[in-house]
């Protein structure tokens, strides 16, 4: 029955919101109100070069998109700062092999 609870947010066909937490250096989805969450995690390792370190999904809520959404949001945001990103985060590195974008590639660091 808890897993039923904890899949609601998505079977429900709720828009996945993702929030960007700029002191924490995080961009989070809420799970099953606010108990659950999926996170991305970066660090400033320059003045203009961001690390995106490390995507984290729940077991329960993995296979859905969620982890799409969080890379989606962390490389839009490098572009509109107009940062250069360094990809430590094998989800990150996927992400832009599948998605190509020329905005998202001139802003990876060599």
């Amino acid at each position: 029955m808890a897993h039923a609870a904890q899949l609601n947010i998505l079977e429900q066909n709720c828009p996945i919101q993702v929030e960007h937490d700029r002191k924490r250096r995080q961009f989070t989805v809420r799970l099953n109100g606010c108990h659950d969450r999926a996170v991305l995690l970066y660090e400033y390792v320059g003045k203009k070069i961001v690390d995106l370190q490390h995507t984290e999904v729940p077991d329960a809520y993995r296979g859905r998109g969620i982890a799409k959404h969080l890379a989606k949001a962390a490389l839009d945001f490098v572009v509109e700062e107009d940062l250069r990103a360094h990809l430590t985060c094998w989800y990150i590195q996927k992400y832009v092999k599948e998605n190509p974008l020329p905005q998202y590639l001139e802003h990876l660091q060599p």
